[in-house]
């Protein structure tokens, strides 16, 4: 097969398929007397592989060390575990970080009142540089819809 047909096949663009190839995530390919690449079997099946480890999120430093425990017959399980555990905890701390922000937008446009007024707080808030707002803990004053506003101050009414 040709780039194209290994593109296609694969699912993978032609510009990363030479981007594996010249980051050694797959061998050097057979070449036609052209200079044209031509894909075997193999090379197809190594790059379904890092297709779905780049689709499971994993770098494409993990995935190097995926493909050589794969290619590895004397290798243990245990090694691949770890390296899927350890993912797994980036997968999670990545989740945490979204889940921030998306608290952080949400308190923002809660802020605004998108009228016609040229006034934004979520502008005003990105324009500064301030750190990220984090949404209200329970017991802290909330606005109309149960959330912090921006700048809002803890009110003690006890």
């Amino acid at each position: 097969m040709n780039i194209g047909q290994a593109a296609r096949a694969t699912g993978i663009s032609a510009k990363m398929i030479r981007y594996y190839e010249d980051n050694g995530l797959i061998g050097p390919v057979a070449r036609t007397a052209s200079g044209y690449r031509v894909y075997g079997p193999r090379d197809i099946h190594a790059l379904g592989f890092i297709k779905r480890s780049r689709d499971m999120g994993f770098s494409v430093e993990r995935i190097a060390g995926l493909l050589q425990l794969w290619r590895d017959r004397s290798r243990h399980s245990a090694d691949v575990k770890r390296m899927a555990l350890e993912h797994v905890a980036v997968l999670q701390q990545r989740i945490a970080e979204l889940q921030d922000m998306v608290g952080t937008v949400q308190a923002l446009a809660d802020c605004c009142a998108g009228d016609e007024r040229p006034d934004c707080p979520i502008l005003s808030d990105i324009a500064t540089g301030a750190p990220l707002h984090r949404p209200a803990a329970k017991g802290v004053a909330q606005g109309k819809r149960g959330r912090m506003r921006a700048g809002q101050k803890r009110v003690n009414n006890d």
